[in-house]
């Protein structure tokens, strides 16, 4: 078993900035990916951003230039550094860890940017 807790969401003010931490413990295996998702209230929850064990990132259009992802591996955490944030970036944002054995959620942190 796999278990992420999450941490560093918060209000801020649009224009502002947040970095989100998550921690993974348990069963974590050397080849993974970690990544970010986001629902917003009334809708699906989708991708933030992603990366590999090697470090290669993949994000969604509307974050990219905007938000950063990295990971520390001897740590078993990623990192999700959000700029330039803007109040349709409001959600509940989730840690994922995908690895051979399952895939594995956060409880998820809220961000709220006020406008």
């Amino acid at each position: 078993q796999v278990q992420l807790v999450e941490s560093g969401g918060g209000l801020v003010q649009a224009g502002g900035s947040l970095r989100l931490s998550c921690a993974a413990s348990g069963s974590i295996f050397i080849i993974n990916i970690m990544g970010w998702y986001r629902q917003a209230p009334g809708k699906q929850r989708e991708l933030v951003a992603t990366i590999t064990s090697a470090s290669d990132t993949n994000y969604s259009d509307s974050v990219k230039g905007r938000f950063a992802i990295s990971r520390d591996n001897a740590k078993s955490t990623v990192y999700l550094q959000m700029n330039n944030l803007k109040p349709e970036d409001t959600a509940v944002y989730y840690c994922n860890i995908r690895q051979f054995n399952g895939d594995y959620w956060g409880q998820g942190t809220q961000v709220t940017v006020s406008s």
